[in-house]
């Protein structure tokens, strides 16, 4: 055998061996690139399952529907937690510069379990149950969230600008931290604007 076979048998083995040695943190470049970035999304529907049509103007005793869906994008199946909120105009909504939720409390909940690329989406109804109006309030006692009959006593006033009396019913998505062992805000969430003029 010539010296050129040598050489060329001691630099491929080189090359093997130093391959086999670095394979973990390749492992690592390569599946961050192939990875891109990890997200999850969060949407409203109307109740023809459009982004329209939504339901604004509510009347006490009318039952109302949206879609409510979410998107895994974060690498590896995911459980999700989505509570639902009720506002009037000036209360709080989740904080995006902080990503810290809403401190309002929690009327309703939803949880999921989603593999990575998959999607989920349920119809959520609610109604109003009692509301009342005292001259340029409007208070909103009851509502039915998907059959669940929650206490919200939330007031309203006047809103002369979009005349009306506006209260926001919004969703935030809380992603489970197994190494917390407990849920943590997601800093997303959609809303849906109501009237309860009429």
């Amino acid at each position: 055998m010539k010296i050129q076979h040598y050489r060329a048998i001691f630099q491929f083995s080189c090359l093997a061996i130093i391959l086999l040695a670095v394979s973990p943190e390749l492992s690592l470049v390569v599946s961050s690139f192939k990875g891109g970035e990890r997200f999850s999304e969060l949407w409203l529907l109307g109740p023809n399952h459009m982004a329209q049509d939504y339901p604004f103007n509510v009347r006490v005793g009318e039952e109302y529907s949206v879609y409510l869906g979410l998107g895994n994008h974060m690498g590896e199946s995911k459980y999700y937690l989505v509570y639902a909120k009720f506002r009037n105009q000036t209360q709080p909504l989740p904080n995006a510069t902080t990503s810290s939720p809403s401190v309002l409390p929690v009327q309703y909940e939803l949880r999921a379990i989603v593999a990575d690329g998959a999607t989920w989406e349920k119809p959520v109804t609610f109604k109003v149950l009692e509301a009342s109006r005292v001259e340029n309030s409007s208070t909103v006692k009851r509502m039915l969230i998907d059959n669940r009959d929650v206490a919200v006593n939330c007031s309203a006033v006047w809103d002369s600008e979009n005349k009306g009396f506006r209260f926001e019913l919004f969703f935030e998505l809380w992603l489970y931290n197994a190494e917390q062992s407990s849920f943590k805000f997601h800093n997303r969430f959609v809303g849906l604007w109501l009237n309860m003029t009429a």
